[in-house]
């Protein structure tokens, strides 16, 4: 007889999918997509809770678990893991302490370590509730080590934060990030109406509610699975609503020659072409071949005429003088330090050197950006970072030697409260967004 293999645990999966984020770099949205199939929502639900538990809170959970770890460097990354999503699951969630232990026992005993699992968190469970996490000790420290310890984010991070917000502003941000944020829509208003959308997903049983910003957004109540809503692909894509704000920086209107020049996933491409009423004309360039596959499918979703794709760097075009803009969308590559309540495994992966070179990487595409604009065009220069250096700091060396360029500021009603000197910011813990930075340059006649 064919032997049959049995479907893996959620737990199983769990484990799987932080394997691939901690040794691929892989995203835990796409992990979780590619790993969930063949669960139901239930299941695809605790299996989304488990793998951005961890992560959100991975340093605390491993401080809860240090004090009964002779050698946690000798153990493997999946035994660590396994670890973590067993005190997760013990500490942070409703799960039956022996429903975790056994499962972690059971994920173990193929090639891992499943008496040192066993121990570890029997002797957690032995602790009463309230000194599981035992936080005293880093709070004499101080309030940087304290904050970094409690919400999980590196001390260098929480320093510089520290500095800027204060203590508070610091902390509010960082649970912020651990926070599950919304998930948002941007209706194309090419196909239908935001108030018809929202019609349509209530009759499919999805409520949402208007965004309070941009006048095109949908926060959902729940957390649908966007294949789900395939029949309406048409109609929208998912969209951060400080994404959809960055766009109405750049004014775009029918008819004009407009540069995406770092386009995937597509979001502000087609964000473009919606305001121009899809006519005129927008290359998206992507330098990623990875990133094309997703740029296309949302092109094609839309069903978008005016947008032409081109997998290459465009700082090859700023060469030459065949290519000229009215306008000029760079969202450039970033350290994407705003965005991780969807991404929590970044701030792990960052560094303060980090930021000095993507600083040098965003000036160099800046400058290239503006060799391609047109005498009273403009450049909206944007990141998804909430750091200074990704932002008003490359601003302010471009504009010492481009004195062709000024800042320019809305006369949209809905972005000045996010507006301070012509520059554009949003934060998680102030606004409920994604963490952005915007610009609008202008060139001068």
């Amino acid at each position: 007889m064919p032997v049959i293999k049995s479907m893996p645990t959620t737990r199983a999966l769990a484990l799987a999918a932080l394997r691939k984020i901690c040794e691929q770099g892989k995203k835990p949205k796409g992990m979780i997509e590619e790993l969930s199939g063949s669960l139901d929502k239930r299941e695809r639900s605790f299996l989304m809770e488990l793998v951005y538990g961890v992560l959100r809170y991975r340093d605390t959970l491993d401080w809860a678990l240090h004090g009964f770890l002779r050698k946690p460097l000798g153990l493997s990354q999946d035994t660590r893991n396994n670890l973590r999503l067993a005190a997760y699951q013990i500490l942070f969630m409703r799960v039956q302490d022996w429903a975790a232990v056994n499962e972690a026992v059971e994920l173990e005993k193929p090639k891992g370590r499943p008496e040192v699992v066993n121990g570890v968190l029997r002797s957690l469970l032995r602790k009463p509730a309230t000194e599981r996490i035992n936080l005293t000790p880093m709070e004499r420290k101080g309030a940087v080590p304290y904050i970094a310890l409690v919400t999980s984010h590196p001390s260098w991070l929480i320093k510089r934060w520290v500095k800027r917000f204060g203590e508070k502003g610091a902390r509010e941000l960082a649970e912020a990030n651990n926070r599950i944020p919304p998930l948002t829509l941007r209706a194309n208003t090419l196909r239908s109406t935001r108030e018809q959308l929202l019609e349509r997903l209530s009759a499919m049983g999805i409520t949402g509610e208007p965004t309070p910003c941009s006048p095109e957004g949908i926060r959902l109540t729940g957390f649908p699975v966007i294949k789900e809503l395939s029949s309406l692909r048409d109609s929208f894509i998912v969209q951060d609503e400080a994404a959809q704000l960055i766009t109405y920086l750049l004014e775009p209107r029918p008819g004009e020659r407009i540069l995406d020049a770092c386009a995937s996933p597509g979001g502000k491409t087609t964000h473009i072409a919606q305001m121009m009423e899809d006519r005129g004309e927008i290359l998206a360039l992507e330098i990623d071949e990875a990133r094309m596959p997703q740029l296309k499918e949302n092109v094609s979703n839309l069903n978008m005429n005016s947008i032409t794709l081109l997998h290459r760097d465009f700082r090859e075009l700023s060469k030459s003088r065949e290519y000229s803009f009215d306008k000029i969308m760079l969202d450039a590559p970033c350290s994407a330090l705003g965005v991780i309540r969807r991404n929590p495994d970044i701030k792990y992966r960052r560094t303060p050197e980090d930021l000095k070179e993507f600083m040098k990487k965003q000036l160099t595409m800046l400058r290239a950006a503006a060799k391609m604009v047109k005498p009273g065009g403009s450049i909206v220069y944007s990141v998804c970072s909430t750091e200074p250096e990704e932002g008003e700091e490359v601003v302010k060396e471009f504009l010492k030697d481009s004195d062709d360029f000024y800042i320019i500021d809305t006369t949209l009603p809905f972005l000045k409260g996010f507006m301070k000197e012509g520059l554009f910011r949003t934060y998680p813990h102030i606004h409920d967004m994604d963490g952005f930075f915007g610009v609008k340059l202008c060139k001068k006649d």
